[in-house]
């Protein structure tokens, strides 16, 4: 049970940004030209702007929120090819060839990562650490065991293990020799120095909404101002524009969990994640000049499921069963989104649409992929050959598993979309008590309201701007999420994370 004089904060703030200097940058109000326009200040869209800027080209990085504030800013961090139990998974459903470029684009991605690290000095806490997959379920013994042959068939450094180097107790572990972890943050921001200083352009609280495509794109801006261009790289997480690629029908969003925490018992070193459900994941961090254990899991489709608070104490419970917590530092969560087949989509957003590139689906391992994306845009704006190309192609579509799980996501979606519609709300505004919120009936309508600890109500429509879908209280993050395609909105209705660019409309009640 959790420690009772051990108190979870009450808002969800992830440690990356503690004690960072990140300086902001304005809005774009002009009209610009450059080379090529990135859309996305995360690390997909920094890590691309700095290898651009080192060919010579003039970027501008163009972010609706704040830089590193999205998912980026609420990783747990880990820089490794070992993406749970995935290569028998492309071996069966790729082939073997596949599945080993996989590999290949993520360790390259590792690799990049060094040499950026050393070659401009950065202190961002990297170490190489091993990564191990653990389980204690008998069902799974044999799932890490078939893991461990493809291990072998693709040439990956790494081996089946009955114990962990800790003191924790597992049936089996499947263990990737050599991979990394890191402060994300930390990492940044020099390559946002660089790029500055190499004649870059950042704009804050921007929204990119729509591409004008001629010979040469121009990126429309909420706010008026274009951005004129010979290539656009969508690294906004989910698409901003979608180019008729109907990405919301080919990924979908996955929510999950994670706290930082001083133990009683020493943070180990090493990566560590298990295999069967619910997940749990944990690796340490230095954190003020001390070990502290970042510990985290959860994950379920965005805007379905339990109340989202119930996954922040299922995680504490586990963290103070197995390692006995002295303070609860933070809690946060993080959004993911998963493609058809697992494999990111990163490249042309379509075949019609060849000087807009898009990267996403990343599927809870943005430090590798964003990295992996990073190369592969800069080789097709530089019309270098990059062997990867394929793998990762948006337009792909492989009839097994790609046709069951479109067929899935999309009923799912379907089944959401028609609940949200039929749910009669049985709470009213009077019932919510102080930093609660419900959906409630307003006038026999269904209305999503929030009371705040001072006691003042905020009110909203509950139909999502993207496609129409009911969103539902996160009671966690006291967000509205969206069930259907992972949009997320603020108490007051305002765009946390698309496809949603509109803020939803605030409830009359009169």
């Amino acid at each position: 049970m959790p420690n009772e004089e051990v108190k979870m904060p009450q808002f969800p703030e992830p440690i990356w940004k503690q004690g960072m200097d990140i300086p902001g940058y304005s809005e774009l109000l002009e009209d610009i030209e450059v080379d090529v326009a990135i859309v996305g200040g995360g690390i997909t869209g920094i890590t691309t702007g700095y290898l651009l800027t080192k060919e010579g080209l003039k970027v501008a990085i163009i972010e609706a929120g704040e830089l590193l504030n999205g998912t980026t800013g609420h990783t747990t961090a880990k820089v490794t090819a070992q993406h749970g139990l995935i290569y028998d998974e492309l071996i069966q459903n790729l082939g073997k060839e596949q599945a080993r470029l996989y590999y290949e684009a993520s360790t390259e991605a590792i690799q990049l990562i060094k040499e950026t690290i050393k070659e401009h000095g950065i202190e961002c806490d990297f170490s190489e650490e091993d990564a191990y997959i653990f389980t204690n379920s008998d069902e799974y013994v044999p799932k890490l065991k078939t893991e461990e042959q493809a291990y072998k068939e693709l040439g990956i450094n790494g081996e089946l293990v009955e114990q962990l180097p800790i003191d924790y107790s597992v049936k089996a572990a499947l263990v990737m020799r050599s991979q990394a972890q890191f402060h994300p943050i930390k990492y940044l921001k020099p390559l946002i120095e660089y790029i500055q200083q190499s004649g870059g352009l950042i704009f804050e609280h921007t929204t990119a909404t729509d591409v004008d495509y001629a010979e040469y794109p121009i990126v429309i801006t909420r706010g008026g101002p274009k951005v004129k261009c010979k290539y656009v790289c969508a690294c906004s997480h989910f698409p901003f524009y979608d180019g008729l690629g109907f990405y919301p029908t080919r990924m979908y969003a996955e929510r999950s969990y994670l706290i930082a925490v001083k133990t009683e018992k020493d943070p180990p070193p090493g990566m560590y994640i298990n295999a069967e459900q619910p997940t749990r994941s944990f690796r340490r961090m230095n954190y003020q000049g001390e070990n502290v254990l970042l510990v985290g899991g959860e994950n379920h489709k965005t805007g379905q499921g339990i109340p989202t608070i119930q996954h922040y104490e299922a995680i504490e419970e586990y963290a103070q069963t197995t390692f006995g917590i002295k303070d609860f530092l933070f809690r946060w969560s993080a959004q993911d989104l998963t493609t058809l087949d697992k494999v990111p989509y990163i490249g042309r957003i379509t075949s019609n649409h060849d000087r807009i590139l898009v990267a996403t689906g990343f599927r809870k391992w943005g430090m590798t992929n964003s990295t992996v994306s990073a190369l592969l845009i800069r080789d097709i704006i530089r019309e270098k050959e990059n062997r990867f190309e394929e793998l990762f192609s948006p337009s792909r579509f492989n009839a097994d598993p790609s046709v069951k799980e479109f067929i899935s996501t999309n009923f799912d979606v379907a089944k959401h979309l028609v609940e949200g519609k039929l749910e009669y709300p049985l709470r009213d505004i009077d019932d919510l008590e102080k930093d609660e919120g419900s959906v409630v009936n307003v006038n026999g309508k269904r209305a999503g309201a929030y009371r705040d600890s001072e006691g003042k109500i905020y009110v909203v429509d509950t139909t999502c701007t993207h496609l129409g879908c009911e969103v539902e209280w996160n009671s966690g993050d006291r967000t509205w999420d969206c069930p259907c395609h992972g949009s997320r909105f603020s108490i007051a209705g305002d765009v946390i994370e698309g496809p949603a660019e509109t803020s939803l409309e605030k409830f009359d009640l009169e």
